[in-house]
């Protein structure tokens, strides 16, 4: 897998407490990587984190980046050969409430990151920093965002992402002439997949809904996203990773890259979650309020340069991403002694299921 870039590497993961930071840190683990992590102290006793990454961890720093200093003491200890910089505040929603923490953490700690990395003694072999689909300015357009479209950000948490990315690609050209390290961002659709219990994000609130025996609330019922499973995402993250450090034209990769699914995986919240009551039987209603904060009514990532430039492109699609997801909080509620298996299980099948289909990484 991934040409064997992780065996051995030190590898530090921010936000590695996180939904997509604990998935990713688990299959770094197996894929033979020596994992570091640095986060907040875990915000759920039910995601990966908690459930499935006992052991995973050469070491972990329960690190605010929004502090410089211990970011970088945090990272000097660890001295990194590989970085993928998930940290942040992640919901659009939270971020209304509040917007200064919401930037100090997504542009500030991602400048504190990438500072405490300036000045260590040998510098890591490739940097992955993650910020969002929403870091493009939303036009409304129904085709997808394309890596030179314009960042933007009607909202503060999209504004928040689309100055990582124009803080990233200042910092490439201003402290990376040289090669190292090798910086690039990666821009991932509307992920879901086990674990993930945040507030205000549609598949944990499905599951907390139905769990109770309750009607699912659908503010935006017709708001269009492109779904993919967290493994998807995380393939194209590793992959990046794996490619800036080694292949010929890292300097073409070395920039932004969407990793989104294919254009069929696309839908409204009203599809996806009848989708999920195929699996988990239950009710929805509309609780859409003319009033209600902003969120963009349709948004979809165009992957082309992905897939020309790193042959990628996603495995699992749209049905087989929602019956993977709820498979995963199923488990939690009816065998939840087995989750951390039934995790490693599904990053096993994901992999399987790579190889059989031609993924240039599998």
């Amino acid at each position: 897998m991934f040409d064997h870039f992780y065996q051995g590497k030190r590898v530090l993961v921010t936000g590695h407490t996180g939904f997509k930071g604990s998935w990713l840190s688990l299959w770094l683990h197996r894929l033979g990587a020596e994992v570091h992590g640095l986060a907040l102290p875990a915000d759920t006793d039910r995601g990966v984190y908690a459930t499935s990454c006992a052991g995973a961890f050469a070491s972990e720093s329960f690190t605010d980046i929004r502090d410089a200093a211990a970011t970088a003491t945090a990272i000097l200890a660890v001295q990194p050969q590989v970085v993928f910089h998930l940290a942040a505040q992640p919901l659009v929603r939270l971020a209304y409430a509040q917007p200064v923490a919401t930037i100090a953490t997504n542009v500030m700690g991602t400048m504190n990151v990438l500072d405490a990395l300036r000045v260590l003694p040998q510098p890591p072999a490739s940097v992955v920093v993650v910020t969002s689909d929403k870091c493009y300015e939303n036009m409304g357009w129904h085709h997808g965002y394309r890596e030179p479209d314009p960042m933007g950000g009607h909202d503060p948490y999209s504004a928040s992402k689309g100055a990582c990315e124009l803080l990233v690609a200042s910092w490439r050209r201003s402290f990376c002439a040289s090669g190292t390290p090798r910086l690039a961002t990666a821009r991932g659709g509307n992920v879901i997949g086990g674990g993930d219990w945040s507030a205000d994000r549609i598949l944990p609130d499905c599951i907390r809904a139905l769990s109770a025996g309750s009607a699912i609330d659908l503010r935006n019922p017709q708001a269009t996203r492109p779904w993919q499973h967290v493994l998807d995402c995380l393939s194209g993250y590793l992959w990046l990773g794996a490619r800036i450090a080694d292949a010929p034209n890292h300097d073409v990769l070395c920039n932004g890259m969407n990793f989104g699914p294919m254009l069929a995986s696309v839908k409204n919240v009203r599809t996806l979650v009848e989708e999920v009551l195929r699996h988990w039987p239950g009710a929805w209603q509309d609780q859409s309020d003319g009033n209600a904060l902003h969120e963009a009514k349709f948004l979809h990532l165009a992957i082309e340069k992905a897939a020309s430039l790193l042959g990628w492109l996603p495995v699992w699609d749209f049905s087989a991403t929602v019956k993977h997801t709820v498979d995963w909080y199923a488990t939690q509620r009816d065998h939840a002694g087995t989750l951390a298996a039934f995790t490693l299980q599904q990053i096993n099948s994901f992999e399987a299921d790579a190889a059989r289909t031609g993924a240039v990484w599998a």
